[in-house]
């Protein structure tokens, strides 16, 4: 079955846990970007997992060591991250933030397409930028608009020239609008406070990814 962000979005809570566990594409995606999270940062560092969703990847960081913060604006999956997390939560490792109070993190980790939710990532980055730690991180996932295994639907192909054109472009979805971005306009979002150290996978390999990692570095 076709799973993309515009299906999973519609579960929430408990349905969306279930269901995104449920997908071995995803959980090996997951993984991907877990081990490269590890991959970054110094042990028992400090994590802020943004969108956090039900608390699987949170669940993860905190089980190695690392203090993790966690924001998500989901209701429904903040309270399933509750329950998910309630040991984690219970002894300190995991710290649930608004982000309304002053955290220093090592990483700012956003897993699963959450930036493509977002329009303006200008002042998503501003505000990224008073959260990591000098010489600290931004990972982010993000869904690749380039991926040929998009191009048998008709909107990949309508916004293929926008895309090359304006480095984005939106699809409704049912639950709201669906943002992709070429990663040339994340780059210039992110700076002057951020520069990209990493986008993979690049070249020809990119167009065969659904999804990409990029990381970003605090000035």
């Amino acid at each position: 079955m076709q799973r993309d962000r515009s299906s999973v979005i519609l579960h929430r809570g408990q349905a969306y846990h279930e269901y995104i566990l449920a997908s071995a594409r995803d959980r090996k995606v997951r993984e991907r970007f877990q081990h490269f999270v590890c991959g970054v940062m110094p042990p028992h560092g400090t994590i802020l997992d943004f969108g956090a969703g039900t608390g699987i990847d949170a669940k993860w960081y905190a089980a190695r060591g690392f203090k993790t913060f966690v924001h998500e604006p989901c209701e429904e999956n903040l309270d399933y991250l509750i329950t998910h997390c309630r040991e984690e939560i219970a002894n300190g490792a995991i710290t649930i933030t608004d982000l309304s109070s002053n955290i220093d993190v090592r990483m700012i980790a956003a897993n699963f397409a959450v930036l493509n939710l977002i329009d303006d990532h200008r002042s998503l980055f501003q505000k990224f930028a008073g959260l990591a730690a000098p010489g600290g991180f931004v990972l982010i996932s993000l869904l690749n608009p380039f991926f040929l295994g998009d191009a048998r639907y008709a909107w990949w192909r309508k916004n293929l020239r926008p895309l090359v054109k304006t480095g984005k472009y939106a699809v409704e979805g049912k639950s709201g609008p669906i943002y992709r971005f070429a990663s040339s306009a994340i780059i210039r979002a992110a700076a002057p406070e951020f520069h990209c150290v990493a986008c993979v996978p690049s070249g020809l390999r990119a167009a065969a990814s659904r999804y990409i990692f990029m990381l970003f570095r605090n000035h």
